[in-house]
């Protein structure tokens, strides 16, 4: 007997449909059992706390236990290399800082390749580096700033939270735009940092804006300008560097979300939908604000081409700094 032609039509679409039908099982499984969020960074800074929020955040909504461990060896890259060679199911999540986009071009042997081996999920958080000086420094705004250090080539130096950091980096490519003869002087972390220039061993600093605003609001470092393309929320009187008449400085902190290449694309999407609620609850933005940052929560799409483009930027900035590759 022929079967009719709706007939066959029905059959050939609920066999197109087959194959889709354990990916979707798969996804609405999603999470059956216990994960890890690695943290590649040590336990109590801010970038601990974004991994502990979207840990405690999917522990609520999904019930399952999301346990954070921290693995802040080899600058970060120990931690980011186990992720790459984790199994691609969602059980093993990445929350790495910039360091995924600097480092590709910083050392010459890393354990893992950005583009290759991970899979975007979101960009959680970011934040703009600041420029900040001692409070005994003469200069009131970045004009004043660039003054000084012109008047003076040589003379003054500049505190980062180290060598291929991105605050070197923004350092740098402030250097760079202005040709200012201005020492670099790289420190282990960004606490270090702001020890000295808060007790004015090194005058001005560039560094993330989260470990620099409590000593910022206490005054013990005064804020000349944010590089981002807007003003922070958290401290509307500073402006940007823009706005201070230095363009083109546009840089961030950034606190990502990846999983190994090869992660099922409904499990990603479900990670992402899930992470960019979390990161846009009012409480969580409150937090993230607190210690200077912007929840953003963009697509996997969208932050897989800004993964690009900064490895791209950062690279050039690297190679006109003339900073070393770490072998």
């Amino acid at each position: 007997m022929k079967h009719s032609r709706r007939t066959f039509l029905h059959l050939a679409a609920s066999a197109a449909a087959l194959p889709t039908l354990p990916r979707i099982a798969r996804a609405q499984a999603y999470p059956s059992r216990p994960a890890r969020i690695i943290v590649p960074a040590a336990a109590g800074g801010p970038v601990d706390l974004i991994g502990r929020l979207i840990a405690q955040k999917l522990n609520e909504a999904w019930g399952q236990q999301f346990t954070v461990e921290n693995i802040p060896t080899g600058a970060g890259n120990v931690g980011v290399g186990m992720v790459a060679k984790a199994p691609p199911d969602g059980y093993t999540i990445l929350t790495p800082t910039s360091a995924i986009v600097v480092n590709p071009s910083l050392y010459a042997k890393l354990p893992y390749d950005t583009v290759r081996d991970f899979a975007a999920v979101t960009l959680a958080a970011a934040s703009p580096h600041v420029l900040t000086v001692n409070p005994a420094v003469p200069a009131k705004t970045v004009q004043e700033l660039i003054a000084l250090v012109k008047a003076s080539p040589g003379k003054y130096s500049y505190a980062s939270p180290g060598t291929g950091t991105t605050g070197q980096l923004a350092g740098e490519l402030f250097k760079l735009s202005l040709k200012l003869d201005l020492v670099h002087v790289p420190f282990n972390g960004g606490a270090p940092a702001i020890t000295s220039t808060i007790g004015g061993h090194t005058p001005i600093m560039f560094s993330a804006l989260p470990g620099a605003a409590p000593s910022i609001k206490d005054g013990q470092l005064r804020a000349l300008a944010v590089t981002s393309d807007k003003r922070d929320q958290g401290f509307p009187d500073v402006p940007t560097l823009s706005e201070a008449g230095v363009p083109d400085q546009e840089s961030e902190f950034i606190q990502a979300v990846l999983v190994p290449a090869g992660t099922p694309k409904e499990i990603i999407d479900k990670l992402y939908r899930e992470i960019a609620r979390i990161v846009m609850l009012p409480e969580v933005k409150e937090r993230l604000a607190a210690i200077g940052y912007t929840a953003v929560g963009n697509t996997p799409e969208e932050f897989s081409a800004q993964i690009k483009r900064d490895i791209a930027r950062w690279a050039k900035v690297i190679r006109d700094a003339g900073i070393k590759q770490i072998q």
